[in-house]
């Protein structure tokens, strides 16, 4: 990844290898659009799949949105040709138990339970499952979901040495995925000058939209 690169992708977790190629190739277009990648992934799964997860800067991620993410990306794929063979494209959400890519992820699920793995040892472990007690500037304060006798009930995680991180599925995170989904709808309404409307909103956890791209 170009320095330019790097300095445009604000993720404290990225890809590597062909992910890495493609999401150089997607993130200038969903920036332009008005969307920031959250994932890029490339797998077997059904003969060569390329999931793109995605989402507005506000959170939000609709069924129209993916759409339109989809036929945004197609063309630059086209243009750049990174995957030789034939593939479907699925570009989707997050979803509610999301991974975790920059530092305001982790801020804004702070007192939610993650699971997260790193590339190296922190406090003598590799893997680690608790609530996100605090979100610093340079590394995010765990609070142990089950401490081992003898360890400490917080452990400091350093940012760069986060390999993977994952929100856990519970009531309380659906519930406050939901509420910050709709304050976020009704936030976007408000700015595009449309009427509210008094139906209840869920979070389109998964919203996705998949096309084959032959190559």
């Amino acid at each position: 990844m170009t320095a330019a690169a790097s300095q445009a992708d604000d993720r404290i977790i990225r890809e590597s290898g062909i992910d890495a190629r493609i999401a150089l190739i997607v993130q200038p277009v969903l920036r332009g659009i008005g969307f920031r990648l959250v994932r890029v992934h490339l797998s077997g799964q059904n003969g060569l799949t390329l999931q793109i997860m995605a989402e507005r800067e506000d959170g939000t991620m609709t069924v129209e949105d993916c759409e339109e993410v989809s036929r945004a990306v197609s063309p630059a794929l086209d243009v750049d040709d990174p995957i030789e063979k034939a593939y479907h494209l699925e570009v989707s959400s997050p979803g509610i138990d999301r991974p975790l890519v920059r530092k305001s992820d982790f801020a804004t699920w702070t007192g939610h339970l993650i699971k997260m793995e790193t590339s190296v040892l922190v406090a003598e472990r590799k893997r680690f499952k608790g609530k996100i007690a605090e979100a610093g500037e340079n590394d995010v304060l765990i609070e142990r979901d089950k401490a081992a006798y003898g360890e400490e009930p917080t452990v400091h995680v350093p940012y760069d040495a986060i390999a993977d991180a994952r929100l856990v599925l519970t009531d309380d995170l659906i519930r406050d995925a939901l509420s910050k989904d709709n304050r976020a709808r009704k936030e976007a309404k408000k700015r595009r000058g449309e009427p509210e409307d008094d139906a209840p909103e869920g979070v389109e956890a998964g919203a996705t939209e998949e096309t084959e791209q032959e190559m």
